[in-house]
């Protein structure tokens, strides 16, 4: 592997081969098409053919097929042992030279403490998904969990039949309102401890960086607002989307969270993305 890193830090040191590299970094573990990379971030077919060959040749990405399309995703394994090679090599076996580098002592090796903690649902909208997500987790571990959910480009008010199905369902939505991430950045903004994206557009948007490091992964789905037919059909698109976000949402509170470093804390949150159940509550 030693042989490979300058290809690979090479590589990476042209802007929009890096950009390309942080988008599928957010988009972990999931597999993303060309155009939607291209789309996504304004490259031309021709040149991000090009640069995508270059990050595959690196390893630091893998090209499946799926159908017709070609889909693009990180290959984690040859990316952590680049950057395990690295902080090694430069520390020299000695680790508090580079902890402040690679993780404060609030995102170390140190297990999460046991406290209430802050997550928060990201979509673009916020207007379905992540109001699912925000309401099912204050539902079902609101003791151990302070819940939020933003979008990045809001929505005036939220989607009706996500209101008709959370007040069926008992939840209480008197909390709930579409709202800007901004708001939930800055000095006087909760500190977050884990942020989820829970849609694909919101996960491909260059959003700042969040204080304290929060752990954070990509739980995408189908949107149930671009559902088409008749409102039964439209019903049946938003029940699977909850029932799918439910199932997220459960096997993350399941975690052992006071026992689970964060490393094998990220493991977990990518792990319970990596599942595609779709099946309604």
């Amino acid at each position: 592997m030693e042989e490979m890193i300058p290809s690979r830090l090479s590589t990476l040191g042209h802007p929009q081969r890096l950009a390309i590299f942080r988008l599928l970094m957010r988009r972990y573990p999931d597999g993303v098409p060309a155009g939607e990379i291209g789309e996504a971030l304004q490259i031309r077919p021709s040149t991000l053919s090009s640069y995508l060959a270059s990050l595959t040749q690196a390893g630091l990405v893998t090209q499946t097929r799926v159908g017709t399309s070609l889909r693009y995703s990180i290959e984690m394994q040859e990316v952590r042992e680049t950057f395990d090679y690295l902080l090694l090599d430069c520390c020299r076996g000695r680790p508090e030279v580079c902890s402040p580098v690679s993780f404060t002592p609030r995102t170390g090796s140190t297990k999460m403490s046991d406290r209430k903690y802050n997550v928060l649902f990201i979509c673009t909208g916020n207007s379905a998904r992540s109001v699912f997500a925000e309401s099912i987790l204050r539902h079902e571990a609101g003791d151990r969990f302070n819940a939020y959910s933003a979008g990045t480009k809001p929505y005036s008010e939220l989607n009706p039949f996500v209101i008709d199905m959370l007040q069926s369902k008992d939840h209480d939505i008197s909390q709930l309102r579409a709202k800007n991430v901004s708001e939930l950045q800055g000095p006087d903004a909760p500190r977050m401890d884990f942020v989820f994206t829970v849609c694909d557009q919101a996960a491909n948007e260059e959003c700042a960086s969040w204080d304290g490091q929060p752990i954070s992964a990509h739980w995408g789905m189908p949107d149930p607002v671009k559902a088409e037919g008749t409102d039964a059909q439209k019903r049946l698109a938003f029940q699977q989307a909850y029932g799918m976000l439910r199932n997220r949402i459960l096997a993350f509170t399941a975690l052992p969270l006071d026992s689970l470093d964060r490393i094998s804390l990220q493991a977990a949150v990518d792990d319970i993305a990596a599942h595609k159940e779709t099946a309604p509550e």
